[in-house]
């Protein structure tokens, strides 16, 4: 007996009447938007900001992260979808072969990232009148949180797998058509995450961090995007034909390094040029 080898062959979802499958990722996704939802609403409570504001943040979020995430995989990891199967970028549906139900498979946590900072900078615009970087570092929080579960939610799904071990150790991923053991690189990334949301959440309680622009922000970057990088050692490209990869180095590594410096000059660097009321 292998005690340190996983046979992982779950089922991908919940058949409903034999129209649809409610897929175990859709529904890690729906727990990180509602856990994010009452973390932020805590926080908003603290800063003394209204119910409405949060509503509004809420659909903002939702909306940027979701399309951010989507468009982010097609670009960097699936662009031939722009020629093959235009709709499904946006559609939960497959017109390829004909019509079927597939729900949004292929989220890319780089445009997530980026349709969060667009998002945020809309809402800010038209809501909060406040200050992005304001929001950046509070919203970084409940985005921490739900990083746990859609990790979890890709673990379930059997992709975004982590390379052969080569030993005993590891994940058999059998869903995949395969009987040897891999790097379960979605539960380390979900491991390592929840101590990112921990490190966040005790610097805006216990600290007066929150007070200075752009910390938590940066901080977000630095720890999310370092423990990216380094777990990419161990996991799989996600696509055969990847846009960037020098130096031994693959396309969601060099993704992240410019997230890692951002993040530096925020922590670092930046200077407001307001003071907040």
């Amino acid at each position: 007996m292998h005690f340190l080898k996983f046979v992982w062959d779950p089922s991908k979802g919940i058949d409903i009447f034999g129209f649809f499958t409610l897929h175990y990722y859709s529904m890690m996704w729906i727990v990180a938007f509602i856990l994010g939802f009452f973390i932020t609403k805590r926080i908003y409570k603290n800063e003394g900001q209204s119910e409405e504001s949060l509503d509004s943040l809420f659909i903002y979020s939702v909306l940027g992260i979701m399309i951010g995430a989507r468009l982010g995989h097609v670009i960097f990891y699936q662009p031939e979808l722009f020629k093959d199967d235009f709709w499904s970028i946006f559609l939960p549906f497959s017109f390829q072969n004909g019509f079927r139900f597939t729900g949004f498979q292929g989220l890319a946590s780089h445009g997530a990232a980026i349709g969060m900072i667009i998002s945020m900078y809309l809402y800010n615009k038209k809501v909060l009148h406040k200050s992005v970087i304001w929001i950046l570092d509070r919203v970084v929080i409940p985005v921490a949180s739900g990083a746990v579960f859609v990790r979890i939610g890709n673990f379930i799904n059997s992709e975004i797998v982590g390379k052969p071990t080569g030993t005993d150790f590891g994940v058999v991923f059998t869903q995949n058509g395969e009987d040897f053991a891999r790097h379960p690189a979605q539960l380390y990334e979900s491991f390592s995450y929840i101590f990112v949301f921990l490190i966040l959440y005790y610097f805006y309680w216990k600290t007066k961090k929150s007070e200075q622009q752009g910390f938590l922000f940066g901080l977000f970057l630095v720890l999310l995007w370092t423990i990216r990088f380094f777990v990419e050692f161990v996991k799989e490209p996600q696509s055969k034909d990847e846009y960037f990869a020098m130096m031994g180095l693959n396309t969601g590594q060099l993704l992240s390094i410019p997230f890692i410096l951002i993040g530096l000059y925020f922590m670092f660097v930046y200077k407001p040029k307001t003071k907040l009321s």
